[in-house]
């Protein structure tokens, strides 16, 4: 069979271009050539000329959404000509084979889509207190991930392919969820998987151990100001996916792994601290403990807004890219109810000097 990948990469900022650079240098080396390299800029006409000037042989896109990483991936995705849409980081490189073993992982009719590992690439060492059960707060594959190629709810955005049957059925991402500039927010792609498997109920997402990306991780991401933030952000995200495709499907993943993953990991960070004497492993049950009432924080805080928010009427979720695709329900104030809920955690944290969400 043959794969014709599109590849999109969004970006947002010139203090990424060292990374941008070798994102598309990582996609141009692939052993199974990508039909097409898609750069979406994100509402920013000094990267946009720079990108159009300096780096040949892509596609140039401008962000015509909404500003955010959901508003450009929608941007991408009208561009894009593949029958198989894959997606990279700004600031991450793919391996050599990564498409073709995603491609490996389409063989069989009921995939959706494939995703595989987030490798971090620490700018400075890593710190000893993050937990290997957090590292998704840096974007990357976590303790409690499988350990072998199988089906999973979602991969993780930085490294993830989709058949464009998907967003012809159901829409593209939804902007009212996910990252805006170097705000700590995400979940966008869950609501996306979730509403996929809704949609086709016996189909699902395969995470593809064999296709690995290196996610570059900066030292602004190594703080513990930037990993509240982000918890707590998780938390705000989850409630959001959580009422546009239901409580059941939007926390399924995340009840297992409170429940059975985070307290292991405090207990293994415990007994390095009590019987192998690494202090450093009483700072990574703190970091769990911390890190999950973050992310319970901002999950009640969201919910406490939505419970008091007024009713609206409903609308149909539609992409720029697929303005005629299948209706999903959602509520006409859910876009407003999150930003007003952002601003309220940003002014909390900011009272009690923990963190800004800026």
């Amino acid at each position: 069979m043959f794969y014709d990948f599109s590849v999109i990469i969004c970006v947002y900022t010139e203090k990424r271009w060292y990374e941008i650079v070798a994102a598309v240098e990582s996609v141009r080396q692939q052993s199974l050539p990508a039909s097409e390299i898609i750069v979406v800029v994100d509402q920013n006409k000094q990267l946009l000329r720079r990108v159009q000037e300096h780096i040949s042989g892509v596609v140039v896109v401008d962000n015509t959404g909404s500003v955010g990483l959901s508003g450009a991936r929608n941007s991408g995705l009208a561009a894009a000509k593949g029958s198989f849409i894959a997606f990279l980081d700004d600031d991450a490189v793919a391996t050599p084979d990564w498409l073709m073993h995603l491609s490996e992982g389409f063989a069989k009719p009921e995939v959706l889509g494939v995703g595989g590992p987030v490798i971090p690439l620490w700018q400075a060492d890593r710190p000893s207190w993050v937990p290997d059960e957090f590292l998704w707060v840096v974007g990357c594959t976590y303790q409690g991930m499988p350990e072998t190629s199988c089906i999973i709810r979602n991969p993780i955005g930085a490294n993830m392919a989709f058949r464009r049957e998907v967003f012809e059925a159901i829409g593209g991402f939804h902007e009212g969820i996910g990252r805006i500039g170097t705000r700590p927010l995400g979940c966008e792609e869950t609501e996306l998987c979730i509403r996929a498997r809704q949609c086709w109920p016996g189909r699902g997402f395969l995470y593809q151990l064999q296709a690995p990306v290196f996610h570059h991780v900066p030292d602004t991401r190594a703080q513990w100001s930037y990993f509240f933030s982000r918890c707590y952000s998780e938390g705000l995200s989850k409630a959001f996916v959580s009422r546009f495709v239901g409580v059941q499907d939007g926390l399924a993943s995340e009840r297992a792994y409170t429940l059975r993953v985070l307290p292991q990991g405090v207990l293994h960070a415990l007994s390095d601290a009590l019987m192998h004497r690494d202090s450093t492993g009483f700072a990574r049950a703190w970091a769990i403990s911390s890190g999950l009432a973050a992310t319970v924080a901002g999950y009640l805080v969201a919910k406490f807004g939505m419970w008091t928010a007024k009713p609206a009427e409903n609308i149909a979720l539609k992409s720029p890219a697929y303005a005629g695709s299948q209706a999903v329900q959602l509520h006409t104030n859910q876009e407003q109810d999150y930003a007003t809920l952002l601003e309220r955690g940003s002014k909390v944290q900011e009272s009690e000097h923990v963190v800004s969400l800026g």
